[in-house]
């Protein structure tokens, strides 16, 4: 799929404007990929309007990122004008315009809204970008354990559910869940390091509840090809 339009109307329309960096990701990096190791050039997937850009900044690291919305790139530009030329509007599934190669790779929740061919794509693409010993850090990639996975039509495979009615995934496209063996399928040219499966259960004040259920994975590139 090209990148979803629910989300540019999400931006334009001032929502899912999050400023701050996402905690589990610094941890995993701090912990797995600091600059003081040789993780130096940083390539993220769809940073949205930028949450996790101050933390890279701050690290002294050589960033870059793809995202799919106009909007969105118009408020980090905004924000960090010293990005302008590292930052670009694109589908990273269908073309990465920056050369490798990166030390490390970081993607929160934006490569769940592919279906597993773009999201193989994306592999495909990041395949030579990526240096021997690089590694790639995502959090809060969604599992089927999810509560909300059922809420959801099916998408063109058993992993990718769209058009919620209802739940927190409403209005924002295409959804990507995995499962264990699904989510290392994309990794094969990697080692993993640490792999996550955290359940959460929010109990709401008028009994409600809702199981939430996320992977984290930190994997190493064990071979590089040259750009």
């Amino acid at each position: 799929m090209s990148y979803c339009n629910e989300w540019e109307s999400h931006y334009q329309a001032g929502r899912h404007m999050s400023r701050w960096p996402w905690t589990e990701l610094v941890t995993l990096v701090m912990r797995y990929a600091p600059p003081g190791r040789g993780f130096r050039r940083v390539l993220e997937l769809g940073c949205g309007i930028g949450a996790n850009i101050p933390f890279f900044v701050d690290l002294g690291v050589e960033y870059y990122s793809v995202e799919g919305s106009q909007t969105a790139v118009a408020h980090v530009h905004e924000r960090f004008p010293q990005l302008s030329e590292r930052v670009a509007v694109g589908d990273y599934t269908q073309e990465i315009p920056f050369s490798g190669p990166f030390d490390l790779v970081v993607d929160r929740s934006s490569l769940t809204c592919n279906g597993t061919e773009s999201i193989s794509q994306c592999f495909s693409l990041l395949g030579p970008r990526v240096a021997a010993g690089g590694r790639f850090i995502a959090v809060d990639w969604f599992s089927v354990d999810h509560g909300d996975y059922k809420l959801g039509q099916d998408a063109g495979d058993r992993y990718t559910r769209s058009k919620f009615s209802t739940g927190v995934f409403v209005g924002t496209g295409d959804v990507h869940f995995f499962d264990r063996p699904h989510l290392l399928s994309f990794f094969e040219g990697y080692r993993v390091l640490n792999l996550q499966h955290r359940r959460v259960l929010e109990e709401g004040a008028e009994g409600e509840r809702r199981q939430m259920a996320m992977w984290n994975i930190v994997a190493e590139r064990k071979s590089r090809s040259l750009v």
